[in-house]
């Protein structure tokens, strides 16, 4: 299993964990069958009220997409899959609070998941950052959704600055991408004292609450995602070109 739930029936709290910290936590197209089914499972699970979403060591708490994935695709420009586009928990209609804990790097395709987040805590080895355009690829998704959570100058110089930049947590917390900052290693501590707060409240008001703020947003996020496939489909390089940066990269870079 790639993803591991822990549920305290007593707090009504479920830690949801990517556990594949071997790949930085990258998300194959097995852990991306896993996290529908987790989040799908959450949503008949009356016990839970609040859910708390981590990755498993201290490297990384997720780095997107796998790129040893092999993602089948139509042989059409109008039909390209997104292999996360449903990965994350608002698009699994569970409108229980899940809370992020980060750890380490979250990067790329990790943004599916903290887009549809409702607030993240970090520890101070969090560094976020954003390596499609280094790799000549188009961010889209990632795009459109961390353009909900952050000023748009933050979320344009993170995308287009690729892997040559990083912003460390005290920075994400400055600009809104995080709430709460902790010392290494206590981000998953501190996120868990929250949905116990949260999930200590009546489920309907607090599930409401995660609905209408989804609300605010989710027609921005839905133009965007409409233009997102063909913008990829324009702008990405053939894949061996890709492969050829991407082994070819410099591991210099510099965190705000």
């Amino acid at each position: 299993m790639n993803v591991k739930v822990l549920t305290d029936k007593d707090t009504g709290v479920a830690v949801v964990t990517l556990d594949r910290p071997e790949r930085l936590n990258a998300v194959d197209l097995a852990m991306r069958d896993e996290l529908q089914e987790t989040w799908r499972g959450l949503r008949f699970d009356d016990s839970v009220r609040a859910v708390v979403l981590t990755g498993a060591g201290e490297r990384a708490f997720c780095t997107g997409l796998d790129r040893s994935a092999v993602v089948p695709q139509p042989d059409s420009p109008y039909m390209a899959d997104d292999p996360l586009l449903r990965v994350g928990p608002k698009a699994n209609d569970l409108w229980k609070p899940v809370i992020a804990a980060v750890q380490g790097m979250a990067c790329g395709g990790a943004f599916y998941l903290l887009g549809e987040s409702d607030f993240v805590v970090a520890d101070t080895t969090a560094a976020f950052f954003d390596p499609h355009t280094t790799y000549g690829m188009v961010s889209a998704y990632e795009s459109v959704l961390m353009a909900q959570r952050m000023p748009h100058g933050e979320v344009a110089r993170m995308m287009l600055m690729g892997a040559a930049e990083r912003i460390g947590a005290r920075r994400a917390y400055e600009i809104g991408l995080v709430s709460e900052v902790t010392e290494p290693g206590g981000a998953l501590a501190a996120a868990t004292e929250c949905a116990t707060v949260i999930a200590g409240y009546p489920a309907e008001g607090v599930q409401g609450t995660v609905r209408a703020l989804w609300a605010a947003k989710e027609g921005a996020v839905a133009a965007g995602f409409a233009q997102a496939a063909h913008l990829v489909a324009l702008g990405n390089l053939p894949e061996e070109r890709q492969a050829e940066l991407f082994a070819g990269r410099r591991r210099s870079f510099r965190t705000r």
